[in-house]
Order: C-alpha cells, then sequence, then structure tokens
C-alpha cells in the first residue's frame, strides 16, 4: 500500500512540473530585432470587389506550421475589422475576425460586405501566441464595392 501511495505521489508531482513546463511554452516568445510582417496587397486605400485576395509578406523571420518548435519560426493570423488588439499572452482566438494561417499559408481569398474594413497581420508562434514584441503589420483600410 505505501508503494502505491508513492507511486501515486510521484505521478503527480510529474504531471504538476508537466502542467507547469506547458504554462511555460504559452508565453509569448521574444521576437528577432527587426522582424516584420506586412501586406502586399491589396494596398491600403484600395477598393477591391466582394471577393478578393489578401497576400502576406515576412521579413526577418521565417514561417512555419502551428506546432513547429523551429526558433525564429511563426504563421499568419489576419485581424478583420478588429478595434482592440487580443492579449499579447494568450493563444490568439478563433472568431470570424481572427483568421489563422497555421500552415503557413502567405495568402487568402476573403469575402466581405461591401464598405469599408480593416486588414492586419499579426504573426503569432507554434501556440497561436502573438510574439514580444508584437510582430505585426500597419493596419489598411479597404473599401469593398
Amino acid at each position: 500500500m505505501k508503494s502505491l501511495f508513492c507511486r501515486a505521489a510521484v505521478a503527480g508531482l510529474l504531471m504538476g512540473a508537466s502542467l507547469l513546463a506547458s504554462a511555460d511554452d504559452l508565453k509569448s516568445v521574444e521576437a528577432p530585432a527587426g522582424a516584420k510582417v506586412f501586406i502586399v496587397s491589396p494596398a491600403d486605400g484600395a477598393t477591391v470587389d466582394k471577393t478578393f485576395t489578401v497576400k502576406f509578406g515576412i521579413e526577418g523571420m521565417k514561417l512555419a506550421p502551428a506546432g513547429d518548435p523551429t526558433p525564429n519560426t511563426g504563421h499568419h493570423h489576419l485581424l478583420v475589422d478588429v478595434d482592440q488588439q487580443p492579449p499579447a499572452d494568450q493563444p490568439l482566438p478563433v472568431t470570424d475576425h481572427i483568421l489563422h494561417f497555421g500552415k503557413a499559408q502567405t495568402e487568402t481569398t476573403l469575402t466581405l460586405a461591401p464598405g469599408k474594413h480593416t486588414l492586419q497581420l499579426l504573426l503569432a508562434d507554434r501556440f497561436h501566441v502573438p510574439f514580444k514584441p508584437a510582430v505585426e503589420s500597419k493596419k489598411i483600410t479597404v473599401t469593398v464595392k
């Protein structure tokens, strides 16, 4: 019985250590100096069709799929009509306004309602947590016909 109790105690300690390691993994990862992302197209102020392509650019880092532990890599998230930045120290949520590109995609096709819309890229690490400092593009505005 004493042996069973000791095994249970060790298992509990190992599980606790595992959870702490996971919490550490989810902290913001430091971005390399000079890293940046940008929207290649459309241009800021462009008028676009209801369905249009957004092309993503990156410098100073490499793209990798979500979950890939390679240092100095991340993947794009496109913020559509987001007024307030999501929390910088938590994984980005999946919403209609925060689009994830976890396969390291470099473009997407969007369909938006007519009117003005904002677009902004935000790079995140393998756990979808934004880098520190944030590697984000300038927010652009497009008008959908």
